[in-house]
């Protein structure tokens, strides 16, 4: 069979002069990291600026008189309390409480909101929110091909960002139109890192030249690679790893962003865990000692790793693993099977990496 013909976002031609070596990744040919490495982009993202591009994910945007009551039915967070120009978290979940997708919904207008999805769920999240809108008075537009995303991320990435925006940036948890070097651009102070910073959503035309503009201005371009130390150490859930059908929101920690007396689609599965207590809870670990743990790694004695990686930050194995409820405490001490080698783990806190803990370490 011919391999797939993978898509390409609008900044293709930036990352390939620029030197990135490409990937494929959700069906898209994406940068896994640049010429200087994967440690120089983390660390240009935790003491000064990044920049990435996350074309690659979905939008999905909602409008109409039952919009809100769509996004109420499918969302597991309480989207009634999203006020204009607010972001939310939240999940998708399937009857039985299953975790289809994370997203972030920003509300534009009181019956507009634009919905981000994980690239490789984009299709099914569009076609699941279009089966629960039966009897509803609400459009639903796919509106991936309307929007480039490039995420300004680190202790920098306002400074820059706000030295070609019309006004002030919109803070944190929350989005707005400005004009961003003469352009409209949905920015969002949204992000995937642990850091400070905005998410640029903007038309496709508009894309490269904003992108050699804030790398110009000191923003380091950054890969897939980076993205994923980054949020690992902020223990940022990846959908695929953390996330999966298979397990609820309850079972990940993410009991927070679930409102079941909103009725969402596995709300009643949900309250059901909730209050019997999960069987096991992700937790975040730090290696004692050398090595890493990789996603399916067993943890010994019940459970799995489902992400790990060295931490340039620590320079220590981090992670996080699925384990029985009763080992999941923090100091709880455990052993992971590593291609037949055991590795010493201890349950950490969240965030694993801050920049007050390294101040005060």
């Amino acid at each position: 069979m011919p391999t797939p013909t993978l898509k390409r976002t609008p900044l293709f031609d930036s990352h390939r002069d620029a030197g990135a070596k490409l990937v494929p990744f959700a069906g898209w040919e994406m940068p896994v990291q640049y010429a200087d490495g994967i440690r120089a982009e983390h660390v240009a993202v935790r003491t000064a600026a990044g920049i990435f591009d996350v074309s690659h994910m979905g939008e999905v945007e909602t409008s109409g008189p039952d919009a809100e009551a769509l996004l109420q039915r499918v969302l597991t967070n309480d989207i009634s309390k999203l006020a204009i120009g607010g972001a939310q978290y939240a999940l998708l979940c399937n009857e039985a409480g299953g975790v289809l997708d994370d997203l972030f919904t920003y509300r534009i207008a009181p019956d507009r909101f634009l919905t981000v999805t994980n690239a490789s769920n984009h299709d099914a999240d569009v076609a699941w929110m279009r089966d629960q809108a039966a009897g509803l008075d609400v459009e639903i537009h796919d509106g991936r091909e309307s929007y480039a995303m490039l995420a300004v991320q680190g202790p920098r990435a306002r400074e820059i960002v706000q030295a070609v925006s019309d006004s002030p940036l919109p803070d944190r948890m929350q989005a707005g139109r400005r004009i961003i070097r003469g352009a409209s651009a949905l920015v969002c102070g949204t992000g995937y890192t642990g850091e400070d910073g905005v998410e640029l959503l903007v038309d496709p035309e508009d894309a490269s030249a904003l992108w050699d503009d804030i790398v110009r201005r000191g923003a380091v371009p950054c890969g897939l690679a980076a993205r994923d130390t980054l949020r690992l150490e902020a223990c940022f859930h990846l959908y695929g790893n953390d996330l999966s059908i298979e397990r609820g929101p309850i079972e990940a920690g993410l009991g927070w962003a679930c409102s079941e007396d909103t009725g969402f689609v596995g709300a009643d599965a949900v309250r059901a865990v909730r209050a019997a207590g999960p069987r096991e809870k992700l937790v975040p670990f730090t290696i004692s000692g050398p090595g890493i743990a990789r996603e399916g790694n067993p943890v010994i004695g019940g459970g799995e790793v489902t992400s790990g990686t060295l931490s340039p930050s620590l320079g220590i194995g981090i992670g996080m693993a699925y384990v029985p409820a009763q080992r999941a405490n923090v100091g709880e001490r455990f052993e992971i099977d590593v291609r037949g080698k055991t590795r010493a783990a201890v349950v950490a806190s969240k965030p694993l990496y801050s920049h007050d803990e390294q101040t005060d370490g």
